[in-house]
């Protein structure tokens, strides 16, 4: 039974260690003969130290113990990040972020690994010098608005000096611009202050707007209201020289003043007492004052009609002046034949 189970534990142990084996030749070892190549890496083969050759990706072979391996070579797209502090032309100290993207030519895999002992160091150094350079000419306000300048600048410098190494500048980015917490209190405090002034600066302009818009609307009322006083006052004149043309032409030439004063009168107390919202009428408050009130209401009245009965005295007399005249005129002439009145009595 020992037996059986010593016999089968022979192939067993044989398998592990030809699988290992197997192993360890393709792990790219200094003893292996076959080495693996990742897709968008490269592997330099070197023997005894010496370059060699330039490995693809896939299955690839070398000597072993004769030939050598680098570490893989990344051929995508890399990113550099740098933080500079710097200062401005105003001496404002401010740490500007630049994100470089980059990647190494296919064809410049060599170069690229023995040129440079360390390549995104010396990527570091370009990028620290253009930033600088830039910003100790530029003011912080303009330092803020040259960002994409000062990026164009840093992608230009970069790939002039790094394209001989066999680098590739894909893109160079200045992400911000970021000056000290008490510089960028102070900005927007200013910021706060402009805003301010330019709100109080639009309310007041408002305000006025509103306050010239209300000015020639009461002027404007004002002037309507003028000439339809205007205009009332005119039609009440017109209505009473058209009244006073008809007291004239009925005869009452003497006293039409006083009767359309009077008519004025009573048609306002009239008016006042139909449509006044007031409750109070003003009138004099002593006994004598209202009796001198209707004793001038009186007098008015008995002197219309006193002046009436006068110009009808005055034509009765004109008509007996006229008629006496006439009845002398016959007289002179002989003529017995006129009109005889009251009074008289013929002869004979």
């Amino acid at each position: 039974m020992e037996s059986l189970i010593f016999a089968l534990a022979i192939p067993i142990v044989l398998v592990i260690a030809v699988i290992a084996g197997i192993a360890m030749l393709i792990n790219g070892s200094w003893f292996s003969f076959m080495f693996t190549v990742h897709t968008q890496e490269n592997v330099i083969v070197e023997r005894f130290g010496k370059f060699q050759r330039v490995a693809g990706p896939g299955l690839n072979f070398k000597a072993p113990f004769i030939d050598t391996l680098t570490r893989p070579i990344s051929l995508r797209v890399q990113q550099l990040e740098v933080n500079i502090e710097s200062k401005t032309k105003d001496n404002v100290f401010v740490t500007v972020p630049v994100a470089v993207q980059y990647m190494i030519r296919e064809n410049q895999v060599v170069d690229a690994f023995y040129r440079l002992s360390d390549p995104e160091a010396q990527i570091r150094s370009y990028v620290f010098d253009t930033v600088r350079s830039a910003l100790s000419s530029l003011d912080l306000d303009a330092a803020f608005e040259s960002k994409d300048d000062i990026a164009r600048s840093v992608e230009e410098t970069l790939l002039h000096r790094m394209e001989e190494f066999g680098f590739n500048i894909v893109n160079t980015l200045v992400t911000d611009i970021s000056p000290d917490q008490r510089v960028r209190d102070s900005m927007n405090s200013i910021n706060a202050a402009q805003r301010d002034r330019v709100a109080a600066q639009s309310l007041a302009e408002a305000d006025k707007i509103k306050r010239v818009t209300q000015a020639e609307a009461e002027a404007e009322s004002k002037r309507l209201q003028g000439e339809g006083v205007a205009a009332q006052r005119r039609a009440i004149a017109n209505g009473i020289a058209d009244q006073y043309e008809l007291l004239r032409q009925a005869g009452i030439e003497h006293t039409a003043e006083q009767l359309l004063l009077m008519t004025q009168y009573f048609d306002a107390m009239q008016d006042i007492a139909r449509n006044g919202r007031s409750n109070v009428l003003y009138l004099p408050s002593n006994p004598g004052a209202l009796g001198n009130l209707s004793e001038e209401i009186r007098n008015t009245l008995l002197q219309a009609q006193a002046v009436e009965r006068g110009e009808r005295d005055a034509d009765a007399q004109e008509r007996l002046r006229y008629a006496r005249q006439k009845a002398q005129h016959h007289a002179e002439s002989g003529d017995d034949s006129r009109p005889r009145y009251e009074g008289e009595q013929s002869e004979g």
